[in-house]
C-alpha cells in the first residue's frame, strides 16, 4: 500500500513540475510576442522572415533573434533589439516585467535608437535583477519615475538622446551603478552624489540641470556637462557661489517698485555718455584697424616665405628643429596662414559650442601661440597649439586642397557639432580660406589607440577587457554617426588607430569625423572592393560600408597587436592565416597569457573578417556590428561576474 501511495506521489509531483514548465515556456512566448507587436506596431516582418518570433516556436530552444536564454534553465536573460524601426511602436513596460518568468530571469534589455514611444515605466523595479537597462535614442517623453532608483542591481543605464524631463530620481541609491548616460534630454534639478569613483562612463550634457557639480564629478571632462546653462563647479568654467544665491533668492523676495522721475533722468544722463564712449571707442578701433590691415599687407610677402619654408619640411625635420628650439613664431604661421593671396591672413574662426572656447578664443590667438607639428598625413598636418587666453591646449589640423567650397564646408561643420556622441570629439572651431581649411579640437592628453598598440611591442599591458571595452564603445558611436548623417552622406571615411584617442577613463573618443568628401572615400572604397562605381543614391550605402572596412581592421589590431602601417596589409595576412587553419597564430600572445577566453576571441575575429570583406555588399551594416560586438563584451562581462560571485562564495 505504501509503495502505491509513494509512486502516486512521485508520478503526481511529476507532472505537476511538468506542467508548471510548459505553462512558464507559453507565458514567455506568448509576452515576448505581445511585447514585439506592440514595439512594432503589429509588423511582425520588421526582424526579417528568419526571426524566429512565431507562435508555433520556443523563443530559447529555437533562439529567437535578440533573445538570449540560459543554456540549463532555458529561461529568457537578455532582449536586444538595438537600431530596427520602432517609430510606430510603443514600449510598454508591464509586458515585460509583470511577466513573472521574465521578470526573475531578465538581466539585460537594451532597445537603444529604435525610436519608440513608451509607457507605464513606473513598473520597471518588477525586472529587479537588470544589470544593463539600454534605452537611448528613442523618443520617451515625461519624468522618470522613483521605480529606476529601486533597480538595485543596475549596472549601466542609457537613456541618452530622448525627450525626457523633469527632476532624476534618487539614482544615488544604486551602489553598482558605473555607467550612466543621460545625454541629449531636457532633464532639470540637481544630479544626484553618485559615488563617481565606479563610474567608467557618465554623461548629463544638452539637459537643463541646476546647481553644482557633486564631488568628484570633476573627474569627467567638461564635454560631460555642457549645455547646462545653470550647472556649475569643476570641471565647468563657471564657479558655484552662495552668495550670488542667496542675493538672487532675495531678489525675489522684495517687492518691486517702479523708478522715479529724477532716477530715470539720471540713468537718461548715463546711457548718453555710454553711447559717447562707445562711439569714441569704435572711431579709435577703426582707426587701428586700418592701421594693422596695412601692417599685415607689407609683411605678406615675407609671411607667404615662412609658410613655403616650413611647410616643404619633412615631419622629421620639423620636429627636430622643434627639439632644438625653433622659432614657434614659424611653426603657428604654417599653421594659420592662408593660401588666398587676395585677402588678409585673419580671417574669421567660428568657435562651435565650447564652454572655454567661448570664453574668448581668437583667430589672432591661434596666429601669436606656440605651437608643435606633431605629424603629416595625405590629407593635411596636426600641430599641437597652446593658448593663453583661453587658457587651453589645442589640436589644429590643417586641411588642404580639400575639394568643398567655404560655404559647403561651413555647412558640414555646423552640421556635424549637431550630432553629438559622448565618444566621437567635436570640433571646437573652423577656419576656412579659397585652399586652406582649419579644424580645431581639444588636444587629448592620454593619446591614441595607434600609441598603446605599439606599446603591446614594449610590455606595456593592454587587457582584454580593455580591448573588448573599447572596440564596443567605437562601434556604438559609429553606428550613431552613421543614422544620423545616413542622408547627408558624411562617413568618417579615414577611420584608423591613429585617430582613435583615449580618455582617462580608457574610453575611446573618435576624432576627424567627417573630413573627407564622398569622392575621395569612393576613391579609397574602390580600392578595397577591387571596383569603382559611381555615387548614386542606390550604393550611397558603400560609402558608409568603407566605415565598416576600417572598423574590421581596428578588430584586426586589437586582436593581434600588430598595427597596419608600411604598407603591410593586416587584413590579408590574417585571413592567409585562416585559410591553413592556423587559427590561434592570429591572436596576440599576451591575450592568451592573459587567460583570455578563446571563444570570445574567435567570435571577435569572425566579426572583423567579416567587416574586411573586398565585396562592400557582403560586409554587415555598422548596427549589425556593433551588436556583435556588443554581444560579445556583456557575455565577456557576465563571466567575469560569474567568476567573481563563484570566488567569493568559496
Amino acid at each position: 500500500m505504501n509503495r502505491v501511495f509513494t509512486f502516486a506521489l512521485l508520478f503526481f509531483s511529476f507532472f505537476f513540475i511538468f506542467d508548471t514548465t510548459v505553462c512558464d515556456e507559453t507565458v514567455t512566448r506568448d509576452a515576448l510576442l505581445k511585447f514585439l507587436a506592440e514595439v512594432s506596431n503589429n509588423n511582425s516582418t520588421i526582424l526579417g522572415t528568419n526571426s524566429g518570433w512565431n507562435s508555433t516556436s520556443d523563443p530559447c530552444k529555437d533562439k529567437w533573434l535578440g533573445v538570449t536564454c540560459n543554456a540549463k534553465t532555458l529561461s529568457v536573460e537578455k532582449i536586444i533589439l538595438d537600431g530596427y524601426d520602432f517609430s510606430s511602436g510603443t514600449f510598454d513596460v508591464t509586458t515585460i516585467c509583470n511577466v513573472e518568468p521574465i521578470a526573475h530571469t531578465l538581466f539585460f534589455l537594451s532597445l537603444k535608437n529604435g525610436l519608440l514611444q513608451g509607457k507605464n515605466f513606473d513598473s520597471i523595479d518588477k525586472c529587479k535583477h537588470l544589470r544593463h537597462l539600454v534605452l537611448g535614442g528613442n523618443r520617451f517623453s515625461g519624468s522618470i519615475p522613483q521605480s529606476f532608483s529601486r533597480l538595485n542591481n543596475l549596472k549601466r543605464l542609457d537613456i541618452s538622446n530622448n525627450r525626457l524631463s523633469g527632476v532624476l530620481p534618487d539614482l544615488s541609491r544604486i551602489s553598482g551603478l558605473i555607467e550612466f548616460e543621460a545625454q541629449n534630454n531636457q532633464l532639470s534639478g540637481e544630479i544626484p552624489e553618485f559615488d563617481f569613483s565606479n563610474f567608467v562612463a557618465f554623461n548629463v550634457s544638452f539637459n537643463n540641470f541646476s546647481g553644482s557639480i557633486p564631488p568628484e564629478g570633476d573627474s569627467f571632462p567638461v564635454s560631460r556637462y555642457m549645455e547646462n546653462p545653470l550647472l556649475c563647479g569643476s570641471p565647468l568654467a563657471g564657479k558655484c557661489s552662495l552668495l550670488s544665491e542667496d542675493s538672487e533668492s532675495a531678489d525675489h523676495d522684495k517687492p518691486k517698485s517702479s523708478l522715479s522721475r529724477d532716477e530715470i533722468l539720471m540713468f537718461s544722463g548715463y546711457f548718453l555718455i555710454g553711447l559717447a564712449l562707445v562711439l569714441l571707442i569704435l572711431l579709435c578701433v577703426y582707426r587701428k584697424r586700418k592701421q594693422k590691415q596695412q601692417k599685415k599687407k607689407e609683411s605678406r610677402i615675407e609671411l607667404m616665405k615662412k609658410v613655403a619654408t616650413v611647410d616643404h619640411d619633412s615631419t622629421t625635420t620639423s620636429m627636430d628643429q622643434s627639439k632644438k628650439g625653433a622659432s614657434n613664431s614659424d611653426i603657428s604661421s604654417a599653421v594659420i596662414s592662408s593660401d588666398d593671396s587676395n585677402t588678409a591672413v585673419s580671417q574669421s574662426l567660428v568657435v562651435l559650442t565650447s564652454p572655454e572656447a567661448n570664453n574668448g578664443l581668437r583667430f589672432e590667438d591661434l596666429l601669436k601661440a606656440p605651437a608643435e607639428l606633431l605629424g603629416r598625413g595625405k590629407h593635411g598636418s596636426m600641430y599641437k597649439v597652446m593658448c593663453d587666453n583661453p587658457k587651453m591646449t589645442l589640436a589644429v589640423k590643417r586641411i588642404k586642397d580639400w575639394s568643398i567650397t567655404g560655404s559647403e564646408f561651413k555647412k558640414r561643420m555646423q552640421k556635424l557639432d549637431k550630432i553629438r556622441h559622448p565618444n566621437v570629439l567635436p570640433a571646437v572651431a573652423f577656419y576656412s580660406s579659397r585652399q586652406e581649411k582649419l579644424l580645431v579640437y581639444e588636444y587629448q592628453d592620454n593619446g591614441s589607440l595607434l600609441l598603446l598598440l605599439q606599446g603591446i611591442q614594449t610590455g606595456q599591458r593592454f587587457h582584454w577587457s580593455s580591448r573588448l571595452s573599447i572596440a564596443a564603445g567605437i562601434a556604438d558611436a559609429l553606428a550613431f554617426m552613421h543614422q544620423e548623417l545616413q542622408h547627408d552622406r558624411i562617413a568618417h571615411g579615414n577611420l584608423k588607430s591613429s585617430n582613435i584617442f583615449l580618455t582617462n577613463n580608457m574610453e575611446p573618443i573618435i576624432g576627424e569625423y567627417g573630413l573627407m568628401s564622398t569622392a575621395e572615400i569612393n576613391t579609397t572604397t574602390a580600392s578595397n572592393s577591387h571596383n569603382v562605381f559611381p555615387i548614386t543614391d542606390e550604393n550611397v550605402g558603400a560609402i558608409f560600408k568603407e566605415d565598416v572596412y576600417a572598423f574590421g581592421v581596428i578588430l584586426l589590431e586589437l586582436l593581434t597587436g600588430k598595427v597596419q602601417n608600411n604598407g603591410i596589409e593586416l587584413a590579408s595576412w590574417v585571413v592567409s592565416v585562416l585559410r591553413e587553419e592556423w587559427t590561434v597564430e592570429v591572436f596576440d600572445r599576451t591575450l592568451i597569457q592573459e587567460g583570455a577566453s578563446e571563444e570570445r576571441m574567435v567570435n571577435l575575429l569572425q566579426v572583423a573578417v567579416k567587416c574586411v570583406n573586398h565585396s562592400h555588399e557582403a560586409r554587415p551594416s555598422i548596427n549589425q556590428v556593433a551588436l556583435m560586438v556588443t554581444t560579445i563584451r556583456d557575455e565577456d562581462d557576465r563571466s567575469i561576474d560569474v567568476s567573481a560571485s563563484t570566488s567569493t562564495i568559496i
